[in-house]
C-alpha cells in the first residue's frame, strides 16, 4: 500500500487529522525513564500505544535522535509502528536537499534503512534534488513550501514573475514534481492566508501543517483554509503540546488526553 493510500484510509478510520511529532529530548523525559538505555524508545512506545487510534500519522524528527546518538531508537520506533500499528503512516522529518548520488543515498536511508512511509525535503536545489525521492512511487515526499518560522519570509515571500517563491513551489509541485502522485507540501499553521492560497493552487494535495500548539497556529483557520472539499487533506502536527502534556510517569495518559482534545477541536471545524 502506498503512503497516499494509507493516509486516505487512516483519515477515515480514525476520523483524525492529527499528526503527532515524536521529538523526544532526553533531558525532558519523565524521571521514571531516567537511566534506561532505551529511554527514548520507551517514551515513544508509551505515547504511540496511547494515541494510535487518534492520529493520522506520526512524525519523528531525526535531529532529536541524532543529537543523542539514538539513531537505533529512531529505527526501533519506526519498526514498532510498522509492526504494531501498520495502518498508521510514519513521516521521517529530515528536510533533505541534495543532488545526484547523495540524494539517492538519502532516499535509501529514509525508505530502506528506516522504512519510513514518507519524508520531508527541501526543494531549494530544484527538480534534480527531488527526483531521487519522488521516484519511490509508493512513498510520500513532503516538500517545504511555506514554513512556519518567522524569518521564512526572507526568501519565501520574494516575488518572481508575479508570484511569490512559495507559490512557485506549489505550482511546480502540482505540475512537475507530482508525476507519481506522491507529493505533499509543508505549509505552516502560522500563515493561514497563504495556506488558503496554496490550497487553491493544489486543491487535492495533502498538506503537513506544523505550527499548531506551541507556535501559536489557529486550528480553526487552518481547517477552514486548508481542508480539501472532502474535509481531509491535512496532517496537523503537534509535538511538544502532546508529548510533554504530562511530565510524570503518567506521560502516556497525558499524551492521549492532549491528542484527543486536539482531534476533537479540529473536527469541530471540519
Amino acid at each position: 500500500m502506498t503512503f497516499m493510500q494509507k493516509l486516505d484510509r487512516i483519515w477515515q478510520k480514525n476520523n483524525s487529522l492529527v499528526c503527532v511529532g515524536l521529538d523526544p529530548d532526553l533531558h525532558k523525559l519523565p524521571a521514571c525513564l531516567t537511566g534506561k538505555p532505551d529511554a527514548i524508545f520507551q517514551f515513544n512506545k508509551g505515547i504511540i500505544d496511547a494515541t494510535h487510534d487518534l492520529v493520522c500519522c506520526y512524525k519523528p524528527q531525526a535531529a532529536y535522535y541524532a543529537a543523542f546518538s539514538a539513531d537505533d531508537q529512531l529505527k526501533m520506533t519506526i519498526d514498532y509502528i510498522r509492526a504494531t500499528y501498520p495502518e498508521v503512516p510514519v513521516i521521517l522529518d529530515v528536510k533533505r536537499g541534495d543532488i545526484g548520488s547523495t540524494a539517492e543515498m538519502y532516499a535509501r536511508e529514509a525508505f530502506e534503512r528506516y522504512n519510513a512511509d514518507a519524508l520531508t525535503v527541501n526543494p531549494y536545489m530544484g527538480t534534480d534534488n527531488l527526483k531521487p525521492f519522488l521516484d519511490h512511487a509508493d512513498r510520500g515526499v513532503i516538500i517545504l513550501c511555506r514554513t512556519s518560522n518567522p524569518s521564512s519570509c526572507e526568501l519565501q515571500e520574494l516575488v518572481s514573475n508575479g508570484k511569490t517563491i512559495y507559490e512557485h513551489v506549489a505550482v511546480l509541485a502540482r505540475d512537475k514534481w507530482n508525476y507519481n502522485r506522491n507529493a505533499a507540501l509543508v505549509i505552516g499553521a502560522t500563515f493561514p492566508e497563504e495556506l488558503s492560497k496554496i490550497r487553491a493552487i493544489c486543491p487535492d494535495m495533502p498538506f503537513l501543517v506544523p505550527g499548531v500548539g506551541a507556535q501559536g497556529g489557529d486550528v480553526r483557520k487552518v481547517v477552514e483554509c486548508g481542508s480539501t472539499k472532502a474535509g481531509t487533506g491535512l496532517m496537523i502536527n503537534s509535538s511538544r503540546g502532546i508529548i510533554y502534556a504530562d511530565k510524570t510517569e503518567k506521560f502516556a495518559e497525558g499524551a492521549r488526553k492532549a491528542t484527543l482534545e486536539l482531534r476533537d477541536l479540529i473536527n469541530q471545524f471540519r
